[in-house]
């Protein structure tokens, strides 16, 4: 396999990449100078199998008192683990629950091809010095199975009837963040299990992981057979198919595709590096955590959506619809959120909230709405700003209103382009869609760019004040939180402007 090229199997990106132009990134926990780096040098994404792991071209030495005669290849040593795969199933897995406080439990689900001995180790996500994550604790050697195939009806994949392979006991001392399990066989291949700890003391901010829809992009089993995601799924040739033969209800007990991480994780991990490092009160929990009532967001001065937040449910817009009356300000820091309205069910074994339904397409006569402008309720009067559609390639973001106090010590001035920063998906006002009731609304930002088709489109970014004092700010762009602290992406305006805003929010003013 040449270097860059991406199995089909093991993409994690091939379906969905034009919305996520950022790509992963090289992880915290992958610091080897051998590993994934191409003959060129370049860190290469998660997604992309080394061309030469557990293969690598030998050593050629001299055999000992030779001078000029045949010389011996010796094996070089390996780069270091192997990114498992979907066909293979060296090593997946999943947590049987999205959040967990100090004090209770996780339990892991774990499949391994051949059965072998394995490891886990967990890494807490932050800024810690720059390194991004840090080593917390360690499992023991345990014994690796090979799981039962996933459970598939209609297009639903399901691994709930996996056997239990360790539980992770949280002590009551560990910080609340976002979690990786990072699962490694004996004879090196590596996958991934996202998980959070929730924190429910009073803190300024509550960040809130968009687990729903990482979930609605799986793709788990990227097999050419048994995926399926609400975009995605497979024919009988084995290529991909879209929407209209997609799912229309995902599980959460399954293992994300290809290396096991969602496909949009890396903007929620920039924003928690970046406000990590500055210090600011951050409380943590999931979308799911939102949706069934387990965080109040009255104990904190501000909810923030840290990355893409497509898929929202009723009872989630209406905790963040009492949250914004009761004076809690709402950040949303991508675009195209609260698209697509979905509903929760529990999984066979009864477990609350791992089925998740989005119908997108008519079922014979009869069609219930999805999208939420279609129901009466669009995201404008919410975010006060909606998705307006993709970017094929990165725009600049022209700043709007640069005297506003969002701007204030970033530099900016009225029309400054800050390049790049209109990416993947994008946000605007609409003129004939109802605004939210405000005491005050600003646009920040009005960037011109073109569609697919070539057609001139803009993007906005947008913040209102409403009657309780809660300010709700939207950015209308997936590039805002990658310029916070994603190498090759990080812009110093952005990263003022932002802080500008949490302060603000924070009470700091």
């Amino acid at each position: 396999m040449r270097t860059g090229q991406i199995r089909r199997w093991q993409s994690g990106a091939l379906a969905h990449g034009a919305t996520d132009p950022f790509g992963q990134g090289p992880l915290p926990w992958l610091r080897d100078d051998a590993n994934y780096v191409d003959d060129e040098g370049r860190v290469m994404p998660w997604y992309v199998e080394h061309p030469q792991a557990g293969r690598e071209p030998g050593v050629v030495d001299a055999p000992a008192g030779a001078g000029t005669g045949p010389r011996v290849v010796r094996p070089r040593r390996s780069p270091g683990p192997r990114t498992a795969n979907d066909v293979d199933r060296q090593i997946k897995g999943f947590a049987s629950s999205g959040s967990v406080t100090p004090g209770g439990s996780v339990d892991f689900r774990i499949t391994v091809n051949p059965p072998q001995q394995f490891s886990v180790d967990v890494y807490r996500i932050g800024h810690y010095g720059g390194d991004g994550a840090r080593l917390i604790s360690s499992s023991p050697r345990l014994s690796g199975i090979v799981q039962p195939p996933p459970l598939v009806a209609g297009r639903t994949v399901s691994c709930h009837h996996w056997w239990q392979s360790w539980r992770l006991q949280v002590p009551a001392h560990w910080a609340p963040g976002a979690h990786v399990a990072v699962l490694t066989t004996a004879d090196g291949h590596r996958s991934h299990v996202p998980f959070t700890v929730r924190d429910d003391r009073p803190a300024d901010l509550l960040l809130l992981l968009p687990d729903i829809t990482w979930q609605a992009y799986n793709l788990y089993p990227e097999d050419g057979r048994t995926g399926a995601s609400l975009y995605h799924a497979w024919d009988d040739e084995g290529r991909l198919v879209g929407e209209e033969d997609a799912a229309t209800t995902v599980s959460f007990d399954r293992p994300y595709a290809g290396a096991g991480l969602p496909l949009h994780v890396g903007h929620a991990y920039d924003f928690v590096r970046w406000a990590e490092r500055h210090g600011y009160d951050l409380a943590y929990a999931d979308a799911r955590d939102l949706h069934a009532g387990r965080v109040d967001p009255s104990r904190h001065l501000g909810l923030v959506f840290p990355g893409h937040d497509e898929y929202w449910s009723a009872p989630m817009r209406a905790a963040a619809e009492r949250a914004r009356d009761g004076g809690t300000s709402l950040v949303f820091l991508s675009a195209n959120t609260m698209y697509w309205q979905v509903e929760t069910a529990p999984s066979p074994a009864g477990d609350p909230d791992r089925l998740i339904s989005c119908r997108k397409h008519p079922a014979g006569s009869r069609r219930r709405r999805s999208l939420w402008r279609e129901t009466g309720r669009p995201e404008q009067l919410l975010l006060g700003i909606q998705y307006a559609g993709r970017v094929p390639e990165p725009h600049p973001l022209v700043v709007r209103n640069a005297s506003h106090w969002l701007w204030e010590a970033t530099g900016a001035k009225e029309g400054d382009r800050i390049e790049r920063l209109v990416a993947g998906e994008a946000d605007r006002y609409f003129p004939r869609v109802p605004l939210p009731e405000s005491t005050e609304r600003i646009l920040l930002a009005h960037s011109p760019y073109r569609d697919a088709a070539g057609v001139r489109r803009h993007q906005e970014t947008s913040l209102y004040r409403a009657p309780s004092g809660a300010w709700v700010f939207a950015a209308g762009t997936f590039a805002w939180s990658p310029a916070l602290d994603r190498p090759g992406h990080t812009d110093a305006r952005i990263q003022r402007a932002t802080a500008n805003l949490l302060d603000r929010v924070c009470k700091r003013d």
